[in-house]
């Protein structure tokens, strides 16, 4: 099988999960109460309210449909419950899960109201974690994994030594057939060449431009000249990041220093061309950027932090590291690797790739994150227009 091994759920469509849910997916915010009721009433579901879903129209509606099968899609979800206001959407929506093959039910609140629904979809919900209680792992080979990374507070020690540390687990991990993305469009300003420059091809990399260009568009379109506070934020600018373009060469690290994209995504996509590392046009907001990730089918995801985030998601598992001793010792409950050894030259940067690589496995086998541990379960969908 191979050094790098894990034991992982294998679902009706061949793709291998790291954690085995049952999901409450609410069509729309008007079905989040019953979604929630549900999962009070069944222990051990999942369910996952969200602020959208009514009157959206356009690619702000392709998206969200992308985002709601994905998310029931995820390798990580055994099987899915959908309840939503309206019969036609949330049959949209089992119909496009149930094309992996996985159990997957809807119930639409119209004509039948809360309680009915409730009662139904619980029925339900305790027949799939019955189902999903027998899963057995098996052994899977590495190339069958996909990981995401994004990086959140960062500060000097992020671009140093913590996103360096994912590029090197990157750069050892794709010539073993490893999938991996990476993304946050607005905090490559100030690197897009270079980013483009990693693209495998030319025409790759053009596409990389587009998408960067058409981010740029919007910031002028709203006469948005000065960032302030967001790029770079407080946090950055504390930990002693003073440009944009410091914080973006310092996120490019991630992808390591050999690795090249293969295909440009688009939010929520999942990957089409085979094995190898992606770029997503993404949010740099954490839980936005890794929930379309997850959208995407990823399944175990690489989080360096320099000041220290909280973040964690209820599909995919977030690793987080750090470089900052600080941030080490004050928030060590969120911190699953430490890498400052790397700044006092007590650790090398291939080390630490090595210890981050046996981390990740450790979590696909069933290691709780710290981010799961704590409850952190952050699910936040991106949303591109104004409802009608």
């Amino acid at each position: 099988m191979g050094r790098y091994q894990f034991f992982g759920y294998r679902r009706e469509n061949g793709r291998v999960g790291i954690r085995n849910h049952v999901v409450i997916l609410p069509l729309d915010d008007l079905s989040n109460a019953a979604a929630e009721a549900v999962g009070n009433n069944i222990k051990g579901t999942l369910a996952l309210p969200h602020a959208y879903g009514r009157l959206q129209f356009g690619e702000d509606l392709e998206l969200f449909f992308r985002t709601l099968i994905g998310i029931g899609s995820n390798p990580n979800v055994a099987a899915c419950v959908v309840i939503g206001i309206e019969p036609s959407w949330t049959g949209r929506i089992v119909e496009g899960i149930a094309k992996t093959g996985k159990p997957v039910a809807g119930f639409a609140i119209e004509c039948n109201g809360d309680i009915s629904t409730i009662a139904s979809a619980s029925r339900k919900a305790k027949e799939f974690m019955h189902w999903a209680s027998e899963k057995q792992r098996e052994a899977c080979a590495i190339e069958e994994l996909f990981v995401s990374v994004k990086c959140g507070e960062s500060d000097t020690t992020s671009g140093l030594a913590s996103c360096p540390t994912v590029g090197n687990l990157i750069d050892k991990l794709d010539p073993l057939g490893v999938t991996t993305c990476f993304g946050e469009t607005s905090e490559l300003t100030g690197a897009e060449k270079v980013c483009a420059s990693r693209a495998a091809t030319p025409e790759v990399g053009k596409r990389f431009m587009q998408v960067f260009d058409a981010y740029q568009e919007v910031i002028n379109r709203y006469k948005t000249s000065d960032l302030s506070e967001s790029q770079p934020t407080k946090g950055n600018i504390a930990g002693g990041l003073t440009t944009i373009e410091e914080k973006a060469f310092g996120n490019l690290a991630k992808i390591g220093r050999k690795t090249k994209y293969i295909d440009v995504l688009k939010p929520a996509e999942a990957p089409a061309k085979g094995t190898g590392l992606y770029y997503m046009d993404t949010s740099s907001a954490a839980a936005e950027c890794i929930t379309l990730q997850a959208a995407a089918g990823f399944v175990v995801h690489l989080f360096p932090t320099g000041q220290g985030n909280v973040i964690g998601n209820p599909i995919e598992p977030v690793i987080k590291l750090t470089a900052n001793p600080k941030t080490a010792r004050t928030m060590s409950e969120h911190i699953d690797l430490d890498v400052s050894g790397i700044l006092r030259r007590e650790m090398t940067l291939d080390e630490a790739g090595d210890r981050l690589i046996e981390v990740m496995i450790r979590t696909c086998n069933g290691r709780l994150t710290c981010a799961e541990a704590l409850g952190h379960r952050e699910f936040v969908l991106t949303k591109l227009y104004q409802s009608a």
